[in-house]
C-alpha cells in the first residue's frame, strides 16, 4: 500500500454560502484528485463538473414493512402495535377478507414491530431502497456522488458510503487527495463527512446567520479534533461582519484561509458548467487560488 490518502472536507454552517463552487474550483486546481459529493440531500457538484457515470448502485440504509395481501386476515394487530400511524385499513381484498391492512411506505419508520407481532406472517420486512450512488469520471479525476430519494432518511449512512468508496477509489488509482463536498449544518451527514478527515475548510458568508452557524461548526470540528480553516466568501458585501467573523474565528482557534470577493462570474461559470477558476483568471478566481494555496500548504505540512 502507498501513502495514505489525505481527505479535505469543505463544509458550511448553512446552505447557499458558495461551498460547492469552492469545491469545484479546488478540484480544478488540485490537478488530480478524487471528488466525493457528500451533500447527498441536495447534491449539485455534478452540475458544475459534468461527470460521466460509469457505475451506479442502489443504496439501502434500512428496512421497511409491507403487507403481503394474500396472507392478511385483517386481524388488526399491526395497526395496534404501530406507533407511527403507518398502518391503515384500506388494502385490497383477498380470498378470506373484503379488505386488508396497508402500510404507508413514507410513514413507516422501519422498526419491524408489526412484523414481529403478526401471527399470520403477513408482513414482509426487507431492505428498502433509499437512493442511488454513482462512480463517474470528470476532466479532473473520478467522482463518487449520490442521490437520496424524496423524503428518504439515513443520509448519514449514505454519506459514509460515498466517502468510503471515494477513498477506496483513490487507493486503487494511486491518487493522494480526496476532496469532499460536505453537507451544510452540524447534523449526522456533516459528522459522517468530517470524522477522521485530515482538514476541514468551513465556507461562510458575511451575515449574522453566517457568523452564528460558523461558530456552531467550529464547536463541532473541535469536538472531533479535526483541524479546520475558514474561508469568508463574498466578504466585500459586508466588510464589517466579515471582520467580526475573522475575529470570532481566531478566538475559536481557527485559521483564516482567505477571503473571496463577490463576483457575478461565478454564476456565469455555473451556467457554462465550469468551475470559476476555469472560466476566468481574474476576479474571485485569484482569491480562490490563494485560499487553495493556504489550505494545501497546511495540509502538506501536517
Amino acid at each position: 500500500m502507498g501513502k495514505k490518502q489525505q481527505e479535505l472536507v469543505i463544509i458550511s454552517g448553512k446552505g447557499g454560502t458558495g461551498k460547492t463552487s469552492i469545491v469545484a474550483s479546488f478540484a480544478a486546481l488540485a490537478g488530480k484528485c478524487v471528488m466525493a459529493d457528500c451533500d447527498v440531500d441536495a447534491a449539485d457538484l455534478h452540475l458544475v463538473l459534468d461527470p460521466q457515470v460509469i457505475r451506479s448502485e442502489s443504496f439501502s440504509g434500512g428496512k421497511r414493512a409491507s403487507v403481503i395481501t394474500g396472507r392478511c386476515t385483517a386481524c388488526g394487530t399491526c395497526a395496534e402495535v404501530c406507533r407511527f400511524d403507518a398502518v391503515s385499513f384500506d388494502g385490497p381484498s383477498n380470498s378470506r377478507v373484503e379488505k386488508t391492512f396497508r402500510i404507508d411506505p413514507v410513514a413507516c419508520e422501519g422498526c419491524g414491530v408489526c412484523s414481529w407481532f403478526c401471527e399470520d406472517d403477513a408482513i414482509d420486512f426487507g431492505p428498502a431502497v433509499n437512493g442511488e450512488w454513482f462512480v463517474s469520471e470528470t476532466r479532473h479525476g473520478p467522482m463518487v456522488h449520490a442521490r437520496l430519494g424524496i423524503a428518504e432518511e439515513n443520509s448519514g449512512k449514505l454519506v459514509s458510503l460515498v466517502r468510503k468508496e471515494a477513498v477506496n477509489l483513490a487507493e486503487e488509482r494511486g491518487i493522494g487527495l480526496v476532496v469532499i463536498d460536505g453537507s451544510p449544518g452540524i447534523g449526522c451527514p456533516v459528522i459522517a463527512s468530517i470524522t477522521g478527515a485530515d482538514m476541514v475548510l468551513v465556507v461562510t458568508e458575511p451575515t449574522v446567520s453566517g457568523l452564528h452557524d460558523l461558530l456552531r461548526v467550529a464547536d463541532l470540528t473541535r469536538h472531533f479534533a479535526t483541524p479546520a480553516m475558514v474561508c469568508i466568501n463574498k466578504w466585500d458585501l459586508n466588510p464589517q461582519v466579515a471582520s467580526e467573523i475573522e475575529e470570532q474565528a481566531c478566538k475559536k482557534g481557527l485559521r483564516i484561509a482567505g477571503k473571496v470577493r463577490y463576483d457575478r462570474a461565478v454564476t456565469k461559470a455555473q451556467i457554462s458548467r465550469l468551475p470559476v477558476v476555469e472560466y476566468q483568471d481574474n476576479g474571485c478566481s485569484g482569491d480562490i487560488r490563494s485560499v487553495w494555496e493556504s489550505v494545501s500548504s497546511l495540509m502538506q505540512s501536517t
